[in-house]
């Protein structure tokens, strides 16, 4: 099994689960910015390892296959899971929050295995919106927390991801990502991750 790790692509794919791993510490901790600061690392090595994969040549089937199947589970981990625990710790137990995790673990459970299935459309085009706008969305909630009164921002919160969860299963065209976009995306991942740790360390 080790051998595949030798794959550039992959070791990009594991780096990003060693991020979402320390996201999961961190929302267990009950400090969400970190949490989700961490979280956003692992959306860049996600977007990087298939570009990665991409430009190796010769990449063995095997190696391909090995790769997917990584992908699949760090998708599912960053992008369901990790969003999924930081509402719930927020919550701290209430019954909103709970439901709005398992809709979100549910709802990406169910579209990545389509996806693993059925693929991008003959177009070019995901089938419901991908899990990747977690985590980039978590982090802007919580860069505005501070100006939102708590139960407000605690019930908006766990709306619009109800609401997301509904998007990711819905039968809706969404367009992959181009240069701009990728561009846009890693230089706001790096900066909101910025602000998110020193928020987090600065709260103690």
């Amino acid at each position: 099994m080790i051998i595949y790790l030798s794959d550039r692509a992959n070791q990009i794919t594991m780096l990003g689960l060693l991020a979402s791993g320390t996201a999961l510490y961190f929302a267990q901790s009950g400090k969400p910015e970190l949490a989700i600061a961490a979280a956003l690392w692992a959306v860049l090595a996600d977007h990087f390892d298939g570009v990665v994969a991409k430009r190796t040549k010769n990449r063995s089937v095997e190696t391909a296959n090995m790769g997917k199947s990584l992908d699949g589970f760090a998708d599912l981990l960053y992008g369901a899971v990790i969003p999924a625990a930081v509402l719930m710790q927020i919550g701290t137990g209430g019954v909103l929050p709970f439901v709005t995790g398992l809709a979100l673990i549910l709802a990406g459970a169910l579209r990545l295995s389509y996806f693993s299935n059925f693929g991008m459309s003959a177009k070019g085009y995901f089938t419901g919106v991908p899990l990747s706008y977690d985590v980039p969305l978590m982090a802007v909630l919580l860069l505005i927390a501070a100006w939102i009164p708590v139960p407000l921002w605690n019930t908006a919160t766990c709306g619009l991801f109800l609401l997301l969860a509904v998007l990711h299963v819905l039968p809706i065209a969404v367009p992959s990502m181009n240069r701009t976009m990728y561009a846009a995306v890693t230089v706001f991942a790096v900066v909101a991750s910025i602000f998110l740790a020193y928020r987090g360390f600065s709260a103690g």
